[in-house]
């Protein structure tokens, strides 16, 4: 024991809490900018391709014909996610939720005129499936 009469066990026992808690009120946001400053997003006539670089590298096509839905989000300055796939409540008990863009289902995160790259993927989806 110390000085206080708290054992030094228990004073340590309490760091990862606060870590923790320090992460969800802040943290979750500056690990959020650095791994979106690191992803490129690519559409290719065929692909959607996303790569991200850094700490946390991932990297992942996918064929647009077998994309089962895209949806768009878009906020009133055109700003705006564009995610695949059916949505469901399961998706909101991912990490996803805490860190966006640490998400395990493929989305276009925080793209500017959001509406056109929309436009963009749908057309060229429906030429890919027209191509068939």
């Amino acid at each position: 024991m110390d000085d206080a009469g708290t054992p030094v066990f228990m004073r340590l026992w309490g760091i990862p809490f606060v870590l923790i808690g320090l992460y969800l009120i802040a943290g979750r946001f500056v690990v959020d900018a650095a791994v979106r400053a690191r992803t490129e997003y690519a559409l290719t006539d065929r692909r959607v391709i996303i790569r991200r670089s850094g700490l946390l590298p991932n990297f992942s096509a996918t064929r647009l014909e077998l994309l089962p839905s895209i949806n768009l989000e878009e906020d009133s300055f055109g700003t705006g996610t564009i995610t695949f796939g059916v949505s469901s409540p399961q998706r909101y008990k991912t990490a996803g939720v805490w860190t966006p863009s640490l998400s395990r289902e493929p989305q276009l995160l925080g793209i500017d005129s959001v509406r056109q790259v929309y436009n963009l993927l749908e057309k060229a989806r429906l030429d890919c499936l027209k191509s068939r």
